[in-house]
């Protein structure tokens, strides 16, 4: 009996270091150092790696030269609460040759719907620069990487990406822009399942009740809705290497003030470029832990970072750079005195008016 229940506790040692990193909820503090480590591991290996950037990100991938060959690796090199994103290791590499998506409810082999639909784990390469025009939301399936490197891909001028209620997705290198609202029609989210859609809110990258996912290396603007929303239960999610423009709601994580089972929400925010035409929500957020580190701001015209609902934002090593307007420069801006000061002076004027009038 002893000998046994020492077997079983040998074994659940053995597996208990898988389990805490498959979990969506983790310990946000030990997230925030694991950060800093690679952050500082990459900078100290400056000296020592010509290729070597301080951004351990791309020091993981971009050294290999030939990482054409070894594209899968990328899925071991993102850090922050999305770290665990496996997209689809592991499985076999498909190749997008066909740009069209003419049929939503059964799509062609060879088109990028087709990939994304499927139950096993896939790499998605593109045969070649292109620019798809999606009919309807692009639905994903569990276990899959959209790999844009080695391509010029644009999805754009249509709805764009949703990840609902599915895990391990990793979207890299793709430009994602001018992005409409879709729906009122049936699409297919499975091989065996299609489904009718409701009309989208026109994000970028829609993801609703999704875990361990990463956004890397994207280039988005233009869009009906969000850039980037994170709602409605989603967790362990990393936000890296974008370049976001000409927009007014970036980033929205956190469905509303009320919906409290976004407590679980944590997101990593890294080295990403916020850059000219931008309005507000950078991010935008509600409940969670956001850890918000190293990323460029240059211009935004209402505000950068905000949040609501007792949120726990961990802003580092940002830079900012305010536009030429006292209010962007501010914490808050001086709505709130404004008001004040009119009402303390409204009332003070009307003292005298009402005193006359009483008698």
């Amino acid at each position: 009996m002893a000998s046994s229940s020492l077997s079983l506790f040998f074994l659940f040692s053995l597996l208990s270091p898988i389990l805490i990193a498959s979990s969506p909820v983790q310990d946000p503090e030990l997230v925030v150092q694991e950060v800093h480590r690679s952050i500082n591991e990459s900078r100290r290996n400056l000296g020592y790696l010509s290729c070597g950037s301080g951004n351990p990100i791309d020091d993981c991938w971009r050294c290999d030269a030939n990482w054409e060959k070894n594209r899968q690796s990328l899925a071991d090199c993102a850090i922050g609460f999305g770290k665990n994103a496996i997209g689809g290791k592991n499985g076999k590499i498909y190749v997008v040759t066909d740009s069209s998506d003419d049929d939503v409810v059964n799509p062609k082999p060879g088109t990028l719907r087709y990939a994304v639909i499927q139950d096993e784990p896939l790499w998605i390469i593109f045969a070649r620069d292109m620019v798809i025009k999606l009919k309807e939301e692009l639905i994903m399936n569990s276990f899959k990487t959209i790999d844009g490197r080695g391509a010029s891909v644009h999805i754009a001028g249509g709805p764009c990406i949703t990840i609902q209620y599915v895990t391990n997705i990793i979207i890299h290198g793709l430009n994602i822009h001018d992005c409409k609202q879709g729906g009122n029609t049936n699409v297919r989210d499975s091989p065996s399942h299609y489904g009718f859609r409701t009309i989208s809110d026109g994000d970028g990258v829609s993801i609703f009740g999704g875990s361990h996912i990463w956004v890397d290396h994207c280039s988005l603007s233009n869009c009906h809705d969000g850039l980037i929303d994170a709602i409605h239960g989603s967790t362990a999610i990393t936000i890296s290497n974008n370049y976001m423009t000409h927009h007014d709601k970036v980033m929205l994580l956190g469905h509303s003030d009320s919906y409290t089972q976004d407590k679980n929400m944590q997101v990593t925010i890294a080295f990403n470029h916020f850059g000219e035409g931008l309005v507000q929500r950078m991010p935008r957020c509600r409940h969670g832990y956001f850890h918000v580190v190293n990323n460029d701001y240059t211009h935004w015209e209402m505000y950068a970072i905000g949040g609501s609902a007792d949120p726990t934002i961990n802003s580092q090593g940002n830079r900012f750079l305010a536009p030429n307007d006292r209010s962007s420069k501010e914490v808050r801006p001086h709505l709130l005195t404004f008001f004040f000061l009119f009402f303390i002076f409204f009332f003070e004027f009307l003292k005298p008016i009402s005193k006359f009038s009483l008698h």
